[in-house]
């Protein structure tokens, strides 16, 4: 299976792509940071995102794109930002029929650390552990776009499992 992960930003949008299956190490393929300029329009920024993520599902062709799900943050100019970014890249996703799934910050640092409160340099660490990289791809939303990618391999797998059983499973009779 092949996963983009990203974390989305308007200045930083971490990107990577990662391949894994059953019984086989995940392999890192394509990691790195699309940069906008805040002196550029909101629209051209988004534009551009839209374009570098597109170009990524173009050549990398993945069977998954996972994001991280916005969250709640004291900065409204930042959630704003990161959230249009995550809209533009369900949308990449979306237009080239490509299956999305979302995860939030604490579920990815469980997944790759153990510890839903891990700081970023032990997601950093960890993912170059998993990935058996000499040190953690940077910047952070980097290693970030890596960590979304891990966890999907290994969590989307259990959670598509347990939503075919749902809907396979018979529904309780109300009294």
């Amino acid at each position: 299976m092949r996963v983009l992960g990203v974390d989305p930003g308007l200045t930083r949008c971490g990107v990577a792509v990662v391949d894994g299956g059953t019984g086989h190490r995940a392999t890192l393929v394509h990691v790195g940071v699309v940069r906008t300029s805040a002196e550029e329009e909101p629209g051209v920024r988004l534009a551009q995102v839209f374009a570098a993520v597109q170009a990524l599902v173009a050549e990398h062709r993945p069977d998954v794109v996972a994001v991280e799900r916005v969250f709640a943050q004291h900065n409204v100019r930042s959630v704003m930002g990161t959230a249009q970014a995550a809209g533009i890249v369900m949308l990449v996703a979306a237009q080239a029929d490509v299956r999305l799934a979302m995860h939030t910050p604490s579920e990815v640092k469980a997944a790759v650390t153990g510890s839903g409160r891990a700081a970023k340099d032990q997601v950093g660490t960890m993912v170059a552990r998993i990935l058996g990289l000499a040190a953690a791809p940077t910047p952070a939303d980097a290693s970030d776009a890596v960590a979304l990618a891990l966890c999907q391999l290994w969590r989307g797998r259990a959670a598509a499992r347990l939503a075919a059983a749902a809907v396979g499973a018979p529904r309780p009779r109300l009294p």
